[in-house]
């Protein structure tokens, strides 16, 4: 049975605020300019439409830092073409490096190294603090969250800022030895500026010792894939144009903040992979969620997954562009090099509360994971962990490959996807297909939907036999509050809604509750997996949402217009909350199922979670609160409370050899060190910011360091800084 430390309600002031759902998104309507609009089934056929949809052509080329407006188109290439990939540091790391933002091919997030112990994690200090430089300016609004993960090589950490500047850092204390200014302006930051980590890579066509034999990649928020050589810092003159591609190539009309890059591009044998965030609650026919691949060599182009147009995989020619609205990929991606595959996890289609306009192909590869020939860009394969999504459901959480002993004796390559809903499922990633002891079974959704032309999925996938990240349904009896008066305010919300347990349908006339809610579950975080000793470690959410479909009429009324009308407001509402979902029926108004007077949620703690578990035998070894109440409280007042009550948590976990899990995420602003045989937290800090970032471990000259970009996270209203914390026990080495 699994055992949740639940703290009596009155002993709860401490609980955390969820943060206003209503995201910040820049006011303007600058045009990045791209091919513009081609017929596509289903999208807008107006002259109005057609107009706004045309774009000019790319302006001249400009130096580094440049908008991808400024870049000229890449070339294309035969994929066949691309030359056999040199062994690269993720693909079996050097123990005290830290190579990858998973640190290893399989995105682990695991480490060897053993210096810090449960014994001795209680004496570690700092040992320098790092400052990116990249926070709001006096002034600016805060759309901060830099979410990075430094990586590790050799004597060098290697890390990008909120705002995309690269910089190569001494590991042992702190001294930057070069910086890339991206150029990155304000405006073309989307609903948060984050840069998760960069790429480091290894050419196998440029002999060792000459500029950009090892490289750092990146992808940024206006839409670039730059590299730069990893001595130096300076750009690798030959991929793309003088370091840098544009993304923007192929994507028709839209807006800086519209489409961005957030996750670090993996290489899987030779070829960089590209996805991208495309703001939610915009429109239906918002700029493509097309995957592609890119020589990572010469940064040509090698070929596109086009969901709408799954047979041709080249670049739009003059005029036209990618399939408009389809489903995009914002969370993380991993590569198996030996299989030729990308591992993809996917959203769903533009405008997400409402699925009645999507084509068959977009509804079979939403909220999915999609595995990608590299070489060619087909998918091989397509496991669905949400049909028909309405609920925001988009895999945020990027999958972790191991090697599975199944009880017949053989090895399974296997991979692990964790979901918003908090189920996990576990696959065959050759085939796609969920490996014999950990089978999925469709269950009856409870309601066939109430929005006119759109009937929900009859049927939803469960994962069975490993342990759901997650409660039982909400009850009356659930709601909580500070005092009587609350309770009964959240008990009212929860009567008037419709509620039927999780996949509750979209309703028009009324709230519904969404729970698991958008932030629920394993989001980008993603979990760490010992593959030693077959432990998984997750932390997660318990946050229901409070939703309603609005009529156009409503949404025009509230104000709610696409980040690329003349009239947004941001204030009204953008991603993560209020939208308009311009172009359908509907317009989508969401927050947390909050009391809004306190800011307390009105279901009762923890809000997040942390557990072990043992993947042979499928059970959780421990699971407990994750976040005290010392930062949060009613009205966003911070209690000073030692409480663990669980906060809401954004950032990932790591395990090392050790014996220890590191973890920050929560809304406290703590970092702790856990022992993994109990469960119980024997060290943790107070950071100088918010710790929304996953943290990693590296050592120098035999002694191990722990580092955590502090940076904050605007949404999960803890401070922001611009500094990357690391630790180390006293003393010189081990």
């Amino acid at each position: 049975m699994r055992k949740i430390n639940l703290l009596a309600a009155t002993t709860l002031c401490g609980v955390m605020t969820l943060a206003s759902a209503q995201a910040q998104v820049a006011s303007h309507t600058e045009r990045l300019p791209g091919p513009g609009n081609t017929s596509q089934q289903q999208e807008p056929q107006s002259s109005d439409e057609a107009a706004r949809f045309a774009a000019p052509s790319p302006n001249a080329p400009q130096a580094s830092g440049v908008n991808a407006a400024n870049l000229p188109d890449a070339e294309e290439i035969d994929p066949a073409t691309i030359p056999a990939m040199a062994a690269q540091h993720s693909a079996d790391p050097a123990h005290d490096d830290w190579p990858a933002y998973g640190r290893d091919d399989n995105a682990s997030r695991y480490s060897p190294l053993d210096q810090l112990t449960p014994s001795n994690v209680g004496q570690l200090q700092r040992a320098f603090v790092y400052h990116t430089g990249s926070k709001p300016a006096p002034g600016q609004q805060n759309k901060w969250a830099a979410e990075t993960t430094p990586i590790k090589v050799g004597d060098s950490l290697y890390m990008c800022s909120a705002m995309n500047d690269m910089m190569r850092i001494d590991a042992t204390n702190g001294h930057e030895i070069w910086r890339y200014k991206a150029g990155v302006k304000f405006h073309s930051i989307p609903y948060t500026a984050a840069c998760k980590a960069v790429t480091y890579y290894t050419s196998s066509t440029v002999p060792e010792g000459q500029p950009c034999h090892n490289r750092i990649m990146e992808g940024t928020l206006d839409e670039r894939l730059i590299q730069v050589d990893a001595e130096t810092g300076k750009a690798c003159e030959g991929f793309g144009f003088h370091g840098q591609v544009n993304l923007m190539q192929g994507m028709g009309e839209s807006v800086p903040g519209f489409v961005s890059m957030t996750t670090p591009p993996p290489v899987i044998n030779g070829v960089a992979v590209v996805n991208q965030e495309v703001l939610d609650g915009q429109r239906r026919w918002a700029p493509s969620g097309v995957i592609r691949g890119y020589d990572a060599e010469t940064g040509k182009f090698a070929w596109a997954w086009d969901v709408n147009n799954p047979d041709n995989h080249h670049q739009p020619a003059a005029g036209e562009h990618y399939s408009r609205g389809t489903p995009n990929s914002w969370a993380a991606m991993t590569g198996d090099n030996a299989l030729g595959l990308v591992y993809v996890p996917t959203g769903n289609s533009a405008s997400d509360y409402y699925s009645a306009m999507r084509s068959d192909k977009e509804n079979a590869v939403s909220s999915a994971v999609v595995a990608i020939d590299v070489k060619t860009g087909s998918p091989r394969w397509v496991f669905q962990t949400v049909h028909k999504d309405v609920w925001d459901y988009d895999i945020g959480s990027q999958a972790t490959l191991f090697d599975y002993h199944a009880a017949d004796g053989s090895t399974i390559p296997a991979l692990l996807m964790p979901t918003k809903r908090g189920q996990t499922f576990l696959l065959d990633r050759r085939t796609g297909k969920p490996l014999p002891e950990f089978p999925v079974e469709e269950r009856p959704a409870p309601s066939p939907g109430v929005v006119p032309g759109d009937p929900r999925s009859p049927t939803q996938p469960w994962s069975v036999a490993f342990p759901r990240l997650g409660f039982p349904d909400l009850k009356e009896s659930d709601m909580w509050g500070m005092s009587p008066i609350d309770q009964l305010f959240c008990r009212i919300k929860y009567r008037r809604a419709a509620y039927v347990g999780e996949f509750t349908p979209p309703h028009i006339t009324k709230p519904w509750i969404e729970y698991p809610g958008y932030n629920g579950g394993s989001d980008w975080g993603s979990m760490a997996y010992d593959a030693k000793n077959g432990i998984v470690i997750a932390n997660w959410n318990n946050t229901p949402m409070y939703d309603q479909l609005v009529t156009r009429k409503q949404a025009n009324k509230l104000g709610l217009m696409p980040i690329d009308d003349p009239n947004f407001k941001p204030s009204a509402g953008g991603a993560e909350g209020n939208g308009a979902m311009a172009e359908t029926p509907y317009g989508i108004v969401v927050t947390p199922f909050w009391d809004q007077y306190t800011g307390m949620m009105c279901n009762k703690p923890p809000y997040g979670m942390i557990e072990a578990i043992d993947i042979k035998t499928h059970k959780v070894l421990w699971q407990s609160p994750l976040g005290t109440a010392r930062a949060n409280g009613p009205w966003g007042l911070p209690t000073y409370l030692p409480l663990n009550i669980g906060t809401p948590n954004n950032g990932g976990p790591v395990i090392t050899a050790g014996g220890l899990v590191f973890v920050a995420a929560a809304t406290d602003n703590q970092i702790r060190a856990i022992d993994v045989k109990t469960g119980k937290v024997v060290w943790s800090d107070v950071l100088p910011g918010g710790g929304q970032a996953t943290p990693m471990t590296y050592e120098v000259n035999g002694k191990q360091y722990l580092a955590i970009m502090a940076g904050g996270h605007h949404f999960m209203m803890t401070p922001v800084s611009d500094d990357l914390v690391v630790y180390a026990l006293p003393g010189s080495t081990h």
